[in-house]
């Protein structure tokens, strides 16, 4: 989803465990077999790239398989430093990897459309990686794509005003024949693309060679670091901090827990990710909701497919704001449905559509509507191919938490992208992928996204903090 709340879909754009226990997930069959809201945030903090021990880690664990996640995994084990007689990367995902919103989003990527706000580098990082994994993955979904901006309209007077424009006329898709208001250019594709991100996903495990661990993650397990970080990396109270020892799961199917082995622990499960505020003893704040929205997918029709997006204006007679992405498939995704649910954070710890998450019939029926308003074609011999919801996870200032848990050595948090989570995710795997190994991140600036911006104390000592500024002892 592009649509963020409280905000018009144009604003946003321009803001911007024992193996034997384990199960395994075969990318190239996509089954598994038994087997294995705004505040404002301190600048000053840089505890995101500060650099870490020196000590190479032996058991890396990502939780979450979704693209952010699977990006994690994939450039830990790209990196120079990484070597697979030294290093096991896994990933534990709850369910199966791509299948909340990584496996239902639209998969759509602008690279200036965050110019002049921190995540610029996010976007342009991840756009211009995307288009090197297209060969180096050999992703058959990816392509540049041209935008038009469309206004909903009574009749086809937008239609017949739109094929007189030479500039929107050399990219008007074959289906936009309807009824439409204004229509405008917002690019010819030189800096838009998509790629369905369920193929970059499974890619990305297979060619980085990652298991991938099935079950719930409920807890995290440390110890006492006597001998600290090895560079001086202590607690606001002077003690040492918590090494990472692993991480408690129960497995798909089972009801009891299983420890994995693990001295370096990456949170990256989308809106769920807030629940590491347990896990590590309340030692960061990770305020989230996650935004509950339907989408639906056309079937490819009897003609070709013209490769344009669209990105709609506020349709008052259905409620909606549509996106329209046709894929090289010839089918065509569309969200911005609009009648979103607003779920909250204790929901989101409470596990909520994690298994389950479906669409609401009355968008659904809504959005059925206003695109066939604007394509004739699609009103006479369009058929839905699945109708389908995910959340998208939005911390309160619309940034995304990278970096490092506060405490604990090895404790990372890669989450709350939300809705370019899937356009930053080749970025914000290789900034995770140079901070875990290098110290530090060289590819991007993590300070706006330092995971301790809203925590008002650290778990475990008496030192205590406000947005990651020092406040003094408070006993």
């Amino acid at each position: 989803m592009i649509i963020m709340k409280h905000l018009s879909s144009l604003q946003i754009l321009l803001l911007s465990v024992p193996v034997q226990l384990t199960h395994s997930f075969s990318p190239s069959t996509s089954t598994l077999t038994t087997r294995s809201k705004s505040m404002s945030m301190s600048m000053s903090t840089s505890t995101s790239t500060t650099a870490t021990s020196s000590k190479i880690p032996k058991n890396i664990l990502v939780i979450g398989g979704g693209i952010q996640g699977t990006s994690v995994a994939y450039h830990l084990s790209q990196h120079p430093s990484y070597n697979s007689q030294n290093t096991k990367i896994q990933i534990l995902e709850a369910k199966s990897p791509a299948s909340a919103a990584s496996g239902k989003g639209g998969g759509f990527m602008a690279r200036s459309w965050g110019d002049g706000s921190p995540t610029q580098s996010l976007h342009h990082l991840g756009f211009d990686l995307y288009k090197e994994y297209a060969t180096k993955l050999d992703l058959k979904s990816y392509r540049k794509l041209p935008v038009l901006s469309v206004s909903p309209g009574k009749n086809d007077s937008g239609l017949k005003r739109a094929l007189k424009d030479r500039n929107v006329k050399d990219v008007m898709p074959n289906w936009l024949d309807g009824n439409m208001g204004n229509v405008g250019l917002l690019g010819y594709g030189d800096d838009t693309a998509q790629v369905t991100p369920t193929e970059i996903v499974e890619r990305m495990i297979e060619m980085g060679n990652i298991e991938v661990i099935v079950g719930e993650c409920v807890g995290v397990d440390s110890n006492n670091n006597e001998v600290g970080s090895g560079n001086g990396d202590d607690g606001d109270d002077g003690n040492k901090n918590k090494q990472i020892s692993g991480v408690r799961y129960i497995p798909r199917g089972q009801s009891e827990e299983v420890i994995i082995e693990a001295d370096t622990v990456v949170v990256s499960a989308g809106p769920w990710s807030c629940t590491a505020e347990d896990w590590f003893d309340n030692a960061v704040d990770l305020p989230m909701e996650g935004v509950k929205s339907t989408s639906i997918v056309w079937k490819k029709g009897e003609d070709d497919v013209d490769a344009t997006a669209l990105f709609c204006g506020e349709d008052n007679r259905f409620g909606t704001h549509l996106e329209v992405y046709p894929r090289p498939d010839g089918s065509i995704y569309i969200c911005g449905i609009g009648g979103s649910d607003y779920i909250t954070k204790e929901e989101l710890k409470a596990g909520a559509y994690r298994e389950e998450c479906n669409a609401k019939e009355s968008r659904v029926d809504a959005a059925s509507s206003a695109f066939r308003e604007m394509s004739g074609l699609y009103k006479q011999k369009g058929a839905l191919d699945r109708v389908q919801a995910c959340m998208r996870p939005c911390p309160p200032d619309a940034m995304p938490y990278m970096g490092k848990i506060p405490g604990y050595d090895g404790a990372y948090i890669n989450a709350g992208h939300n809705c370019w989570g899937i356009a930053w995710a080749p970025s914000c795997g290789k900034a995770m992928a140079e901070l875990i190994w290098d110290g530090e991140s060289s590819s991007v600036d993590l300070k706006p996204f330092d995971p301790s911006r809203f925590t008002t104390k650290v778990g475990g000592g008496r030192g205590r903090k406000r947005r990651g500024m020092n406040v003094g002892e408070q006993w």
